[in-house]
């Protein structure tokens, strides 16, 4: 359910029963509707102060925190006008002696108070009616809870926001220790694979040896034309005792194509 922050009163202008004494009904009720648009104009006026009193309040402080950042940076920057390489030398040993620079950070503490409430908000809880008093029940209870907590309970969320924090912190703690059993588990497992290498226990991988390669039938058949190549395949067998000459000409197969042609 939204909570209304200001409400304007009053919200009907013109309805309100009339006295019976009155003679004239049209004039009592543009009275009334008069003094309740004058009522509703004072109402108005009043929560319109109040919000130009809260974005006063937040411009300043916004002007402070400005005001505080703009005196940092005009020191850094006198700071880094006074600094001089040529005349001071530092070493990169002191440089990685120096404690890196760390910011304060202030962690806004007790933002949802008393105190912060905002006014139409206090004004509304201290004319709102009190809750029953269900307290007078508790001591008639087994279980020993406040009876009014069923009525208002002001640390239900607090209590589950408290839950929740403690389950998540619950959930990491565990699969922070279901990761450490697997690290243990692997770098056992990693060790046997060790020992088992040493002893000469683990089975070696059988590598496939490459067929051995005839680089000089190649040759021969790159010595030779196209015209030639299919006879050199129909008589490799005449052929293969064939060799490259110094020029790089094949002898061996031209006497045996010559023979051929001339049986």
């Amino acid at each position: 359910m939204p909570l209304v922050k200001r409400n304007i009163e009053p919200r009907h202008l013109c309805r309100g029963a009339l006295p019976e004494t009155i003679s004239n009904e049209l004039e009592c009720v543009t009275n009334n509707t008069l003094s309740a648009i004058i009522r509703q104009l004072s109402s108005l006026s009043k929560h319109a102060e109040d919000v130009f009193g809260e974005l006063f309040n937040e411009a300043n402080t916004f002007y402070l925190r400005a005001n505080s950042l703009q005196d940092r940076i005009d020191r850094l920057a006198i700071k880094v006008t006074q600094l001089d390489s040529s005349v001071e030398e530092v070493s990169l040993q002191d440089i990685n002696m120096r404690k890196a620079f760390k910011s304060s950070t202030v962690q806004d503490q007790q933002v949802v108070t008393k105190s912060s409430i905002p006014t139409p908000i206090t004004e509304m809880y201290n004319t709102s009616d009190k809750p029953p008093p269900l307290n007078i029940l508790s001591a008639y209870r087994d279980d020993h809870i406040d009876g009014i907590k069923f009525y208002t309970d002001p640390s239900y969320f607090f209590d589950l926001w408290k839950e929740k924090m403690l389950q998540d912190t619950e959930d990491k703690r565990k699969e922070k220790r279901k990761h450490r059993v697997n690290m243990s588990s692997l770098s056992l497992l990693f060790t046997q694979e060790q020992k088992r290498c040493v002893d000469g226990t683990l089975p070696r991988e059988v590598k496939k040896v490459r067929k051995a390669h005839n680089c000089r039938q190649e040759w021969n058949m790159m010595a030779l034309d196209k015209e030639l190549r299919h006879y050199h395949s129909l008589h490799r067998g005449v052929s293969s005792e064939g060799s490259l000459s110094p020029d790089g000409s094949y002898n061996g197969f031209y006497f045996s194509y010559c023979s051929y042609n001339v049986l």
